[in-house]
């Protein structure tokens, strides 16, 4: 049971898994409970969830947050969220859900690469990156292209923690962070932008944009309906929050021009704070998080989420393990790293150069196990993570230590691996739960309880395990990487040719 107050909530609303965490004012965390949610996937390249589920599922975590911690909800300063960026959520005109696509979907490959062709250099010249797959904007061009009727109902874009705040508070309500990283403002301004949308095909679709705040501002408060669901107090105020990959990157106690975050997550996160943005078209993208404020991201959907499909996939079936991610642990520590060990490319939901990539294991042999095989997707996801970071070097954004945060920053194994594969220190945040502990640092700022982010992760976060490169394994990653570039390169043919006829197309 907590003592005292008062209390910061933070909700992080992941693909799958929303989280509700409460905090202390230091950061300390008091009390967790988190929902997994389904995924949809209608037909190939199409990832979707339930918005109702959502919502159902953020009511049952906080709820369930607030009964472990035995507090009284009236000590909850603020409320403060989190989400995962991009994909597509939508509201129609009376506030019911249209429908959520989750930013591992693939199905508007070809018109981001057709909307590339006509306007990318003219879209990363206003908000600093081109049209992929998954991008907001992108998916509501596909929407209106292929799917009139729904778009036409379209009331509110929206992303997944704003769909939370909105039943929470009843507003329709955004954020610099989400809506530059999605490719929707005008940067470094961080304002809407007619001519944007116009280049998106999306002239039509201001009025589909949401009242636009800064991450600490107050959306609204708790209403009287939400309070009844959730158990929280009438009238908490709710802030907007951030993009979860900034959260992340706050709360694994990273701040300031020069610092850097990876986030081993769903998506692969690698990100440098910087007072300017990055102009590179290298560069993936920059998100604004306050004015003047910028992170400078090379990301994809190849990290953890090709753990988590072979976990469910392969080591869940049948039920055979109480706890499969510890199986996972137990069986890579089991092998020895060896020159020839099985590669893995982490392309299971499509890479940065392209939706076409596809995920596979190389090289495995009749005396490899699956401790190997695992060992191979750590060192595959790991080697992208890589690839992007390089990618920053030869923008001019460069750095020697990194926050790393995400599900892959627990693992007993891959920090050390990252530190060995990128010749960096590596830190590991105390607070397990780094995004929620963003969500709550915005919060945090909204009360009054810290002057600003600087302040708010000064005293809230705290590094908990440091991992150095060790020199030999240092060499033994650049020679696999070397093999697993060119192999990449070699194999991209191919991954073409089964692609031309798949999802997006």
């Amino acid at each position: 049971m907590a003592d005292g107050g008062p209390y910061l909530l933070g909700l992080d609303a992941g693909n799958t898994i929303i989280k509700a965490v409460l905090f202390d004012t230091r950061g300390r965390q008091l009390a967790a409970h988190g929902v997994d949610g389904a995924t949809h996937k209608p037909a190939a390249g199409m990832v979707e969830r339930s918005l109702p589920e959502l919502w159902r599922n953020a009511r049952t975590a906080i709820a369930g947050c607030i009964a472990s911690a035995a507090i009284d909800p009236r000590q909850i300063a603020a409320i403060g969220t989190a989400g995962h960026g991009n994909g597509l959520y939508l509201l129609d005109r009376e506030g019911a859900a249209l429908i959520g696509i989750q930013s591992l979907d693939t199905r508007a490959a070809a018109l981001a690469a057709e909307l590339d062709a006509q306007s990318g250099a003219r879209l990363h010249a206003i908000a600093l990156q081109r049209p992929w797959p998954s991008q907001t904007p992108v998916l509501l061009s596909w929407l209106k292209r292929h799917r009139p009727d729904l778009y036409a109902r379209a009331g509110t874009l929206l992303f997944a923690k704003d769909v939370v705040t909105f039943h929470l508070t009843g507003e329709r309500a955004s954020e610099i962070s989400d809506m530059s990283g999605a490719g929707l403002l005008r940067l470094p301004e961080a304002t809407y932008d007619g001519e944007l949308l116009a280049l998106y095909g999306l002239d039509d679709a201001a009025s589909l944009l949401p009242r636009l705040l800064q991450p600490s501002g107050v959306v609204g408060t708790v209403t009287r309906e939400a309070a009844a669901a959730t158990g929280l107090a009438e009238g908490t105020p709710v802030v907007a929050g951030y993009f979860d990959v900034v959260a992340s990157a706050l709360g694994s106690g990273a701040i300031g021009a020069g610092a850097a975050s990876i986030v081993a997550g769903s998506w692969s996160i690698n990100q440098v704070f910087s007072d300017a943005p990055v102009r590179d078209e290298r560069v993936f993208m920059v998100a604004a998080y306050k004015p003047g404020r910028f992170l400078n991201m090379e990301n994809s959907a190849t990290s953890a989420a090709n753990l988590e499909w072979y976990v469910r996939t392969l080591i869940e079936r049948g039920g055979h393990h109480d706890d499969p991610f510890a199986f996972v642990n137990k069986a890579i520590g089991e092998v020895q790293p060896r020159p020839d060990d099985p590669l893995f490319h982490p392309f299971l939901y499509g890479g940065r150069l392209g939706a076409h990539q596809r995920g596979g294991f190389f090289g495995v042999a009749g005396w490899h196990a699956e401790g190997h095989l695992l060992r191979a997707i750590f060192e595959g996801v790991m080697f992208e993570h890589r690839r992007h970071v390089e990618v920053l070097a030869e923008a001019g954004v460069r750095f020697s230590t990194a926050a790393l945060s995400g599900g892959g920053s627990r693992s007993p194994h891959w920090p050390q691996m990252f530190a060995d594969g990128l010749g960096v220190d590596v830190t590991v945040a105390e607070a397990r739960e780094t995004g929620a502990l963003g969500a709550a640092i915005a919060a945090s700022i909204a009360a009054g309880i810290h002057a600003d982010e600087i302040d708010a992760v000064a005293a809230m976060t705290r590094p908990a395990r440091a991992f150095r490169p060790d020199a030999d394994l240092r060499a033994h990653y650049d020679r696999r990487y070397s093999i697993w570039t060119r192999m990449t390169d070699a194999i991209d043919p191919f991954w073409r040719e089964l692609a031309a006829n798949g999802p997006g197309e």
